[in-house]
């Protein structure tokens, strides 16, 4: 509640248009003003500061979004606006970053994923609870869409089969057959396979996989 911590988020606020002084507790004031940052962001607005709300707040920092320019998405019967640019992947960290343009819930959806990259993969992991020791494939998808709030429980790759709509999606497309599902996210890879590396935990990648074989669904409105 006091610290650097409380300092970086009041400074990242300021940033992102949410004008918050610097002085290091996250008192009335500051919690106010996350709250402004999460109504403004389509976020619950609960004044507090996740670690998935925390990589949305600092990927609007790096990419120069104010939270107060409006940042809406898409809603029940509508599309979000095609992406003008994608998703960039740090090699160093593995994790992803939203592009600017990224409607709220898939900035989420990255968040989400980038909380369990570097775990292990577990046959069965993520079906029992939503944080656990290692991730299957259909449970790391399960996951990062939970953080967007796109499914309220985990599902194996037979029922993502059958998830959303049909058809690719304008922002996330989920690839899925009854041995395997992975997921592409404002341009980049999801999944716990393939060829990217001796690694088979959840991760990002820009290479993509042959998709012959598997059903491709959407989100709602994504």
């Amino acid at each position: 509640m006091h610290g650097t911590d409380v300092r970086v988020l009041q400074g990242f606020l300021t940033k992102v248009g949410v004008r918050t002084s610097v002085d290091g507790q996250y008192g009335p004031t500051t919690t106010r003003h996350v709250r402004t940052w999460e109504r403004k962001s389509s976020l619950k607005a609960d004044g507090r500061m996740s670690r998935a709300n925390a990589a949305i707040l600092r990927g609007q920092v790096n990419s120069g979004t104010s939270a107060l320019q409006g940042t809406g998405g898409a809603g029940a019967g509508q599309t979000a606006p095609a992406a003008t640019d994608k998703a960039t992947l740090d090699p160093s960290t593995g994790l992803a970053t939203a592009p600017a343009d990224a409607p709220p819930a898939v900035a989420q959806v990255i968040a989400a994923a980038n909380a369990i990259v570097g775990k292990p993969y577990r046959y069965g992991g993520g079906h029992g609870k939503w944080e656990d020791s290692g991730y299957d494939c259909s449970g790391s998808e399960s996951y990062a869409l939970h953080g967007a709030n796109l499914i309220s429980r985990p599902m194996d790759s037979t029922e993502f089969e059958s998830f959303g709509d049909p058809g690719p999606g304008t922002w996330i497309t989920s690839y899925a057959n009854s041995g395997h599902s992975f997921m592409v996210v404002a341009g980049l890879r999801f999944d716990t396979g393939w060829n990217d590396s001796s690694s088979s935990g959840p991760k990002w990648s820009t290479k993509m996989r042959p998709s012959d074989g598997y059903v491709v669904r959407h989100p709602e409105g994504l």
